[in-house]
């Protein structure tokens, strides 16, 4: 509308000092750039203007519609065809080129949701994909269950409406969205996506049945060597107690009062292996239900050390524990069975008549150690042995049922510290015991 008229009062001073093809060529380009920012309605209407315009200022006589020669009246004709026909040829290239552009940015979308692994948020983002595309307000996958659709996953405002759209995703699924409507190019579109997000529903299936099967197969692995700890661990200090319960009560015996305090001694050791045992597969139980009951406040942590240290003989373990250290943050119930399972495990490995060495220091945290001189853990496994059940190298049958180390980071856990295995200088393994410290 300003283009022409322009263009027309720019040319009309100097009109005499050129020809009409000239004036025809200028026009054309004035057309040529309308079709190729406006399209083809308002290409051609520019067409048929810039000929009138050239006309009725640009060709003798001037200010009317008629020609009086020949040349002008077939230039004139010339000009409307050039002219649409490149408003056309415009068009037509224009949608060739959108429809390209949008092809490959469709190819990108479903490509790359195609290649990205399935996570639990996988459906999620195709939603928001398609709801971002198409600018809707919600959008939502639909499983069928029986007579009723039931919500999978939706992205964006509640529905309060009917959906503008429903595309079948897969059998039993449907994708629906609340929205503009849409074109025909763009439900193609929709369709390709519908089909993806009933492939990432599928994949969350798999993943969760997947994952499902590795908790029941962890669950069978615990319950199978729950059972050999069963068959093992449990009933060897109940043979123990039972052999020597027997033997005292044998009547046609005479035991000395050495071997009757032997036979004592070894019903008072079985007994303690088996509450022992007992106590662990308990806590252990408790901490893989979740059902750990914590309570956290300051302690000392010499008088901890020394109630864990409860029957264990004096020569079996050096301590540096200071009395002025500061007050650590901790439950003093499961730190102290933390300080004793990990004294056990440290003793076992120990070469006999070599003791525990427990130190406790402060650095802004509480740190505690408990070190052996034992054959000590390589770098390789030292993650594996806080697994439940897990002796390594199982070389040995009176090393426990494997509870303890686990208990002891899963108890230190949950009080707020952690559990850090070391070499210990010489040789050996050392477990410490880092701790908060209790403000002010």
């Amino acid at each position: 509308m300003a283009g022409l008229p322009a263009l027309t009062v720019a040319l009309l001073p100097v009109r005499d000092g050129l020809a009409l093809e000239s004036v025809l060529l200028l026009y054309l380009l004035a057309v040529v750039l309308i079709a190729v920012i406006g399209g083809l309605l308002p290409g051609v209407t520019a067409a048929f203007a810039a000929v009138l315009l050239a006309n009725f200022f640009f060709t003798t006589p001037y200010h009317t519609l008629i020609v009086d020669q020949r040349d002008s009246i077939i230039a004139l004709f010339v000009f409307v065809l050039v002219a649409v026909t490149v408003s056309v040829t415009v068009e037509v290239a224009t949608r060739y080129r959108i429809a390209a552009v949008r092809s490959r940015s469709e190819a990108e979308v479903l490509s790359r949701l195609a290649t990205e692994p399935v996570t639990d948020d996988s459906l999620t983002a195709v939603l928001e994909e398609v709801r971002d595309s198409f600018g809707m307000e919600s959008v939502a996958l639909l499983e069928r269950r029986g007579d009723v659709d039931q919500v999978a996953a939706y992205v964006g405002r509640p529905f309060h409406g009917r959906p503008v759209i429903a595309v079948p995703a897969r059998d039993g699924l449907r994708l629906v969205a609340e929205g503009p409507e849409l074109f025909a190019e763009d439900r193609k579109l929709l369709t390709r996506l519908a089909a993806a997000a009933a492939r990432a529903w599928e994949g969350q299936q798999l993943a969760g049945e997947a994952a499902q099967a590795r908790q029941l197969a962890e669950i069978d692995r615990v319950r199978a060597a729950l059972l050999a700890a069963v068959g093992h661990d449990l009933r060897t200090p109940l043979s123990g107690i039972k052999a020597a319960v027997s033997s005292l009560r044998q009547q046609d015996v005479q035991w000395s009062p050495a071997e009757h305090e032997e036979l004592l001694a070894t019903i008072e050791e079985s007994a303690d292996r088996l509450d022992d045992l007992i106590a662990n597969l308990l806590a252990m139980s408790r901490l893989q239900a979740g059902a750990l009951s914590v309570d956290k406040r300051a302690v000392v942590l010499q008088e901890v050390v020394a109630r864990a240290l409860v029957g264990v003989p004096a020569d079996a373990v050096v301590l540096d524990v200071p009395d002025d250290l500061p007050l650590a943050l901790a439950d003093p119930g499961l730190l102290e069975r933390v300080i004793a399972n990990l004294v056990d495990n440290a003793r076992r490995f120990s070469p006999s008549g070599v003791p525990v060495r427990i130190t406790a220091w402060a650095d802004g945290s509480a740190h505690l150690s408990v070190a052996d001189s034992g054959p000590g853990v390589p770098d390789a496994d030292r993650e594996r042995m806080f697994t439940p059940f897990q002796r390594l190298g199982d070389q040995r049958s009176d090393t426990g049922v494997g509870l303890g180390l686990a208990i002891a980071r899963g108890f230190s856990e949950a009080i707020g510290g952690s559990l850090t295995p070391s070499s210990t200088p010489g040789g050996g393994l050392t477990m410490t015991v880092r701790l908060p410290l209790m403000d002010g």
